[in-house]
């Protein structure tokens, strides 16, 4: 029987301004990307959100991104090298205390945003990032965007990583995502992309906005949790695995 995980990233509400309905959606999924408080986030929702995922037996994972909280760390930022992994180690090493104040482990490592797509485009980068990451914990399992420089970073580096296409974003013929301001980029239509996941699923293919079919190692799939029809969708899709006979099962 064919297996497969579904994350979300959560843990992005930041004081009394709320995203996402993370309660909601970890009963959904079964491994959270939890921020760690540059692109959103703070440590009282970083220890409820862990707390949650916690009750619920959810996979931890960090998920670090750009310190740009206005920007949700979605904007492009150049960073020296140096500075990348320790803006990385600063936000996994948050991430670990709070798991184990929550009673739990950490056993991934997400990129968000800007940061992972620039990382998708950018082998050097990617390994940058990975190896800071892998520095503080060398079992951490790296979720990375499948058949981009992202996995070419993690096979050279010899760590466990798990393959991850997205439920609502549109994808370029590289296997890269689509920016956001272009046609297709978001779907939307929790029926589109429960049908679009099962399909790649199934085939081991990423489906491209122009119609190409791009081989991949599928072993995550991700389920934002921001958007009007996030948990719509989040359901719509881990219905339809679940009717195609696919076993949800952490990574």
């Amino acid at each position: 029987m064919k297996t497969i995980d579904l994350n979300a990233d959560m843990g992005e509400s930041f004081g009394d301004w709320r995203m996402g309905n993370d309660e909601a959606l970890l009963d959904i999924v079964t491994s959270a990307n939890i921020a760690c408080g540059f692109h959103a986030g703070d440590p009282d929702v970083m220890a409820r959100t862990m707390a949650q995922a916690v009750k619920k037996g959810v996979g931890l994972g960090a998920h670090p991104g750009f310190a740009d909280l206005q920007g949700f760390g979605r904007r492009r930022i150049s960073l020296p090298e140096a500075s990348l992994q320790n803006l990385v180690q600063y936000q996994l090493g948050a991430a670990q205390a709070m798991a184990k104040a929550a009673g739990g482990n950490l056993r991934h490592f997400k990129l968000h945003g800007a940061l992972a797509n620039m990382a998708s485009e950018d082998a050097e980068m990617a390994r940058a990032c990975y190896g800071a990451a892998l520095e503080i914990d060398p079992d951490l399992v790296l979720v990375v965007i499948a058949a981009t420089a992202q996995q070419q970073a993690a096979e050279a580096l010899g760590c466990r990583w798990a393959g991850e296409v997205f439920a609502d974003r549109g994808y370029n013929d590289d296997a890269t995502l689509r920016d956001r301001s272009l046609k297709g980029a978001v779907i939307s239509d929790p029926d589109e992309a429960a049908g679009r996941v099962v399909a790649m699923v199934e085939s081991g293919m990423i489906l491209s906005h122009s119609g190409q079919k791009i081989p991949a190692r599928i072993d995550t799939v991700c389920l934002h949790g921001d958007g009007k029809t996030a948990l719509a969708t989040a359901r719509s899709v881990r219905a339809a695995l679940q009717a195609a006979g696919i076993e949800l099962r952490r990574f």
